[in-house]
């Protein structure tokens, strides 16, 4: 069976971009885009907002996308795309999200990981299909330009620390096992 990870970068304020700032809050350092050159096979999953700028910078040849996730299988969750879809292995998926990558976790062995795709990821941690929940924290506050407030809509989490490491220029990469909450720890029947 497969593993799915959550993937986000995020500032420290929780939004997963923000408006005039360019990728990676321009804060990407050697270190970091050689450890993204380094990770395991998988397959990444992500919605079509997602899908439209990754592919956007991949064709324009961004340092880090085109050579990181050009050559790895593509998964595009979307009832507004159509195929062919022009980034390479890429495949469409126009069906619901959370059965479809319930499948491929029960058919694969390869892990799976998301790529942005903010409640393409809020569908699947409520789904508990979630795995590990990563997250690399960029050491910038962009209250003013913040845009994709990440955690808006989820439900309660408890996370379970099992990675950490901290890369050049601040940034951090913390890596948890979620587990769904019923309600605020503590109470009866908080874990799910």
């Amino acid at each position: 069976m497969a593993t799915l990870m959550v993937d986000f970068i995020t500032s420290l304020d929780g939004y997963g971009a923000a408006e005039g700032w360019p990728g990676w809050w321009g804060m990407e350092s050697a270190e970091y885009l050689g450890w993204l050159g380094e990770q395991p096979e998988h397959t990444v999953l992500m919605g079509a907002t997602t899908y439209r700028l990754m592919a956007q910078f991949a064709a324009s040849g961004e340092e880090g996308v085109d050579q990181a996730l050009t050559p790895l299988s593509k998964v595009v969750f979307s009832s507004t795309l159509t195929e062919p879809l022009e980034w390479a292995n890429t495949r469409l998926v126009t069906g619901d999200a959370v059965e479809a990558v319930r499948a491929m976790k029960e058919d694969s062995r390869i892990e799976m990981r998301t790529l942005g795709s903010v409640s393409l990821c809020r569908s699947l941690i409520k789904a508990e299909l979630v795995d590990r929940f990563q997250v690399v924290v960029f050491p910038v506050i962009t209250g003013a330009t913040g845009q994709d407030r990440i955690y808006d809509g989820y439900p309660d989490i408890r996370l379970d620390l099992v990675e950490s490491r901290t890369f050049e220029g601040g940034l951090q990469l913390l890596e948890y096992v979620p587990t769904v909450l019923d309600g605020p720890l503590g109470t009866t029947g908080a874990a799910s």
